[in-house]
């Protein structure tokens, strides 16, 4: 019998679907302690062939040729947003996908992540980010569904590097 690590076991946390600047995203309803494993980017799990010929926008590599389609409306996971100020950070652990507070997170924050320069130069750039950090005039307002603006922090001088396990666009050819 093989033994799940503690880490990647996500907490009971209250999770709650709703609108967001973005579209539609996910919010915690409790405090979630900095470090908490909150939810498992779920899906089924393509060949290369699927992949190659899949649409979804939530195509997900989980790393060793493993690409998760989390298109499916019961995975919460895919309702984690792009922000380039984000408050999560995604863990892979034998190819399974995991959302981690990058912070503590106050009840009703809205979950986010850094999406992958390539699924964000294809996708959301073309668009225009709609974060915190990029676009806070769309943040203004303080209705129940929009996160308040974080304290401002000092920018990091570290260069980031490209992370195995990404969001990833669709292969187009």
């Amino acid at each position: 019998m093989s033994r799940r690590n503690k880490k990647f076991t996500p907490i009971p946390v209250a999770l709650a679907v709703k609108r967001s600047v973005a579209g539609l995203g996910l919010f915690v309803l409790s405090p979630v302690a900095r470090g908490a494993c909150m939810v498992e980017y779920t899906g089924k799990r393509l060949s290369k062939k699927e992949e190659d010929e899949s649409n979804s926008l939530y195509l997900f590599d989980a790393g060793g040729g493993v690409t998760i389609d989390g298109a499916a409306r019961s995975n919460l996971a895919r309702y984690v947003n792009h922000s380039c100020r984000p408050n999560c950070v995604i863990d892979i652990y034998k190819h399974r996908v995991y959302v981690f507070a990058k912070r503590a997170i106050k009840a009703g924050e809205e979950l986010t992540y850094d999406y992958d320069a390539s699924y964000f130069n294809e996708y959301i750039k073309p668009k225009g980010c709609k974060c915190i950090k990029c676009s806070p005039q769309l943040w203004a307002t303080t209705s129940g569904t929009r996160s308040k603006s974080p304290p401002r922090r000092r920018a990091s001088r570290t260069k980031s590097t490209k992370k195995k396990g990404s969001r990833r666009p669709t292969a187009r050819g």
